[in-house]
């Protein structure tokens, strides 16, 4: 490229992508594609975090509220659709299932609570796959994200020396868009990698935070089984 032919308009992203050769091109369309992937998990995960949170606001409002668990348990239906509801209808069909056997021995509470704790246990670790469904698409764009674009910088570097060799030409004018063509392609994988990192790393907390939630409730639901059982053996 001569010298004249240098405008700002040289600089621009699309002028960039177009005049890239087909490596470069294919880095920064996968880039792309992977910045649009994690932003589609980043927005998914954030409306769906939010609504289980506020569901189990509400839950945690009527278990306080003094309501008995066997109503909340029954207009919760069927099939309910957060996991505390499910939670606590397991363990009271457990309950049930044991007290319709007749008088409950020492023995048989100690292995009621068991046979509780497994079913709450198994439901919290459902519900955590369910939520941490996508975050590792977030942990891969951000850890390769900035290596592909490293790779499109150094192919891009590789051809414009290439380029100096043929046209025996050094000056910057000559140089700069093939070198700024190899930078754009780092430039890219940041702009993958950054947002997919912070929010692998926020929703990574907020999922703990969501199953710390379910394990204190399972374990305040084992402890009103347990109550339950005392006063009866």
């Amino acid at each position: 490229m001569e010298p004249a032919a240098i405008t700002p308009e040289t600089f621009s992203f699309l002028a960039l992508f177009a005049r890239a050769d087909w490596v470069v091109k294919s880095v920064m369309v996968v880039l792309g594609l992977a910045s649009l992937a994690s932003w589609a998990v980043i927005l998914d995960k954030g409306i769906r975090l939010r609504g289980l949170n506020q569901a189990a606001d509400a839950f945690e409002t009527e278990v306080s509220s003094g309501r008995g668990l066997e109503d909340i348990a029954l207009e919760a239906g069927d099939n309910p659709p957060h996991t505390l509801h499910r939670m606590l209808q397991a363990a009271l069909f457990e309950w049930k299932e044991a007290r319709g056997r007749g008088p409950v021995s020492e023995g048989q509470a100690a292995f009621l609570i068991q046979r509780i704790d497994r079913v709450l246990d198994a439901a919290i670790a459902r519900e955590a796959l369910r939520i941490e469904a996508g975050l590792s698409a977030l942990a891969i764009v951000a850890t390769a994200s900035p290596f592909i674009g490293l790779f499109g910088t150094v192919w891009g570097i590789m051809h414009s020396f290439q380029a100096i060799a043929l046209q025996k030409n050094t000056s910057l004018a000559v140089v700069a868009p093939s070198i700024a063509e190899a930078l754009f392609a780092t430039a890219l994988g940041l702009i993958a990698a950054i947002p997919a990192y912070v929010a692998f790393n926020h929703y990574s907390s907020a999922v703990g935070r969501y199953s710390a939630r379910l394990e204190a409730f399972a374990d305040d639901l084992s402890t009103a089984v347990q109550r339950r059982l005392a006063a009866k053996v």
